[in-house]
C-alpha cells in the first residue's frame, strides 16, 4: 500500500512523533538530551520551523511545530535524525537504525486543538509515571511556557500569547488549563490523528486544508475537545 504524501501548510501547526526503532532506546545519558535539544534549536531556526511545544520521552519524542514553508519539516526532521543516529552510533559504539522508520505527524487545526495537544505533548512523562507533575519532567517546553524559564527552542505560538496580556498572566492562564484531566477521548483522538496521519479538526478546517493542499485528505476527527 503506498505511504500517504506528507500534508504540511506553511502557517498551520502540526504535531510530530518520531519513535525508537521496536520501541527501544533514544536518549541513554543526559548529554544525548541536550545534544539533541541543541540541534533541534540549530535545524529548526535553519529551516523556519517554530517550535512551540515538545517532550523527549526515554524512547520517543513529540513536537508541536508550525513550518515557514511546505519542505521546512521534512528538511529539519531528516537533517536532525540523521546527525543524531551518527551521534549515538559513535557514542556507544554501535550501528543500524535508531528510528522506527518515518516520523508520523498531523495537522492540528489552533483554534480548536492546539492547547490540548500541547497539554497532551507536556502531560506525556505523568501518563508513562516518571513524573507526578510536569514540572518535574526536564526535557519539555512545560517549564518554559508554565513559569518562564529561558528555552532558546521553543517559540510561543499566538494562541498561547492570547491567555495574557503579559509572560505573567500568560504562564498563570496556561498552568491553570492542566488542573483539568484531558478526556479519554480526546486523547485517542490526538493519538488516532497523529499515527495514521489525519487531520486534527473539524469538517470546516479539513475542507480549508484540503483546498490549499489541492486534495483530499483522510478522515477528520469530530468533536471539540474540552478545555
Amino acid at each position: 500500500m503506498p505511504r500517504q504524501p506528507r500534508t504540511f501548510v506553511p502557517g498551520v501547526p502540526v504535531h510530530l512523533i518520531q519513535r525508537g526503532n521496536n520501541r527501544s532506546l533514544c536518549f541513554f545519558k543526559t548529554r544525548d538530551y541536550h545534544i539533541y535539544l541543541d540541534r533541534l534549536t540549530r535545524y529548526s531556526r535553519q529551516f523556519s520551523v517554530a517550535v512551540h511545544s515538545y517532550v523527549l520521552m526515554t524512547n520517543h519524542v513529540h513536537m508541536l511545530v508550525t513550518p515557514g514553508s511546505d519542505d521546512g519539516i521534512a528538511r529539519m526532521m531528516q537533517t536532525l535524525g540523521a546527525f543524531y543516529v551518527r551521534h549515538i552510533n559513535k557514542q556507544y559504539e554501535r550501528s543500524g537504525t535508531l528510528w522506527e522508520g518515518r516520523y508520523k505527524d498531523c495537522l492540528v487545526d489552533s483554534e480548536r486543538y492546539f492547547m490540548t495537544v500541547s497539554r497532551y505533548i507536556e502531560l506525556n512523562p505523568v501518563r508513562a509515571q516518571m513524573c507526578q507533575k510536569p514540572a518535574q519532567y526536564p526535557w519539555s517546553s512545560f517549564r518554559r511556557l508554565a513559569a518562564g524559564v529561558p528555552d532558546p527552542l521553543v517559540c510561543p505560538h499566538a494562541t498561547y500569547q492570547a491567555l495574557g496580556a503579559c509572560d505573567k498572566e500568560r504562564q498563570t492562564h496556561y498552568c491553570a488549563l492542566f488542573q483539568d484531566q484531558i478526556p479519554e477521548r480526546t486523547l485517542n483522538s490526538i493519538r488516532d490523528a497523529c499515527n495514521k496521519s489525519w487531520v486534527l479538526g473539524d469538517e470546516t478546517f479539513k475542507r480549508q486544508m484540503e483546498s490549499q493542499l489541492g486534495r483530499s485528505l483522510p478522515p477528520f476527527q469530530q468533536g471539540r475537545p474540552r478545555k
